[in-house]
């Protein structure tokens, strides 16, 4: 369903860059899938889907939680690129199924890091 996604990720210098490290694998683990993904839920819910973000294109660190790196990889930590690689608007508030959607990619990008052993 997101290969299509991950392919033109993949061609980006800057997103390719992001891989889970040892530290963020060890956090994956010891929480869980569903704990990181309400987590995902959450900083997708508050700080990336409201209308207006007075701190956009900076409300997402680059490191200390895995879903920070995974939003980087995938182009969902902020509007403006959220609005460049997944056309969503930039001025209004995400809807349920855009959340859901944006969540379901970093969770699918987080489960492939864990698969491939990084």
């Amino acid at each position: 369903m997101y290969d299509d996604i991950f392919k033109k990720l993949s061609k980006s210098e800057f997103r390719s860059r992001f891989k889970l490290k040892e530290k963020d694998r060890k956090y994956f683990d010891e929480k869980g899938f569903d704990v990181i993904k309400s987590h995902a839920e959450d900083f997708i819910k508050k700080r990336i889907a409201p209308a207006y973000i007075p701190n956009d294109g900076k409300q997402t660190p680059t490191k200390g939680h895995p879903v920070f790196t995974a939003q980087h990889a995938t182009a969902t930590c902020c509007r403006s690129c959220i609005n460049k690689w997944h056309k969503f608007p930039k001025d209004v508030e995400l809807s349920e199924k855009q959340q859901e959607y944006l969540v379901d990619l970093i969770m699918e990008w987080l489960k492939r890091q864990v698969n491939n052993g990084i």
